[in-house]
């Protein structure tokens, strides 16, 4: 059963709900996507693979998401950023590496820029990032929107966004989400995470185009990073050799 982690006060209070799995090694943390949850297929394959090579693993659901309280529409990047940090502050106790899919791609990054400022006896050993949608308020949502979404979400403060993942259930895209994400842009300079960095791509992603993962692994500078690109491979990247890969390269970090 998931534990429950505070974070924020009164109006802005929420309750997160974390999976622990106490092990060996640096723990790994999972950092899912835009709408997923710690209970998606690779965060639960990850589940199995700790479980029998007896790992640490750490898993959350940011808020509006999976089991966690809070509305999915107010949700911000500084938000679930936040939640990030303060789970991981929370019940780490060593460095660890951290696991970024799509949107927790980003977030990831930020999280050992946070870290590395604060709490450099927590900031990550390693980084393996699966289809990384580094500002995708900005470069993945708002400069690809023609101009009437972008009215409408200027008028109406939210665009319902059509999703393959979930066709009965559209991603409502906010005003504030996309303001919000221009406070965190990280592709305008190098960035810098201290660690080893892991990219894996596939070419057959309609979100997050694999050229995007190139220009990420262009600002990491100084950093030792590694670029998987995988031909067939979509956004999920969920197949037995994607997930096989993953495995693959946390234990290369670790």
């Amino acid at each position: 059963m998931p534990q429950s982690h505070n974070v924020g006060q009164g109006a802005e209070a929420r309750q997160i709900a974390v999976l622990v799995r106490d092990g060996k090694g640096p723990p790994v943390v999972w950092l899912g996507g835009f709408k997923s949850d710690m209970q998606s297929t690779k965060g639960e394959y990850l589940d199995t693979w700790a479980t029998r090579t007896g790992r640490a693993l750490l898993r959350f659901d940011y808020s509006g998401h999976g089991q966690s309280d809070g509305d999915f529409e107010a949700g911000t990047i500084s938000r679930w950023l936040e939640e990030t940090v303060s789970v991981l502050t929370h019940y780490l106790s060593e460095r660890p590496i951290l696991v970024g899919s799509s949107m927790g791609g980003w977030i990831a990054l930020l999280a050992a820029r946070r870290l590395r400022e604060t709490r450099q006896d927590l900031a990550p050993v390693g980084i393996v990032l699966i289809a990384p949608a580094v500002d995708m308020t900005e470069r993945l949502m708002w400069e690809r929107f023609p101009e009437d979404i972008k009215r409408a979400v200027e008028e109406t403060g939210v665009y319902y966004r059509p999703s393959a993942y979930s066709p009965d259930d559209p991603y409502p895209i906010t005003k504030v989400l996309i303001e919000d994400g221009r406070n965190h842009l990280l592709l305008g300079e190098p960035i810098q995470t201290g660690c080893p960095v892991h990219v894996l791509q596939g070419m057959e992603d309609p979100d997050v185009p694999w050229q995007h993962a190139l220009e990420l692994v262009e600002h990491l500078p100084g950093d030792s990073v590694s670029l998987t690109l995988i031909k067939d491979g979509d956004h999920r990247l969920s197949r037995p050799e994607d997930l096989e890969r993953l495995i693959g390269a946390i234990e290369a970090i670790a």
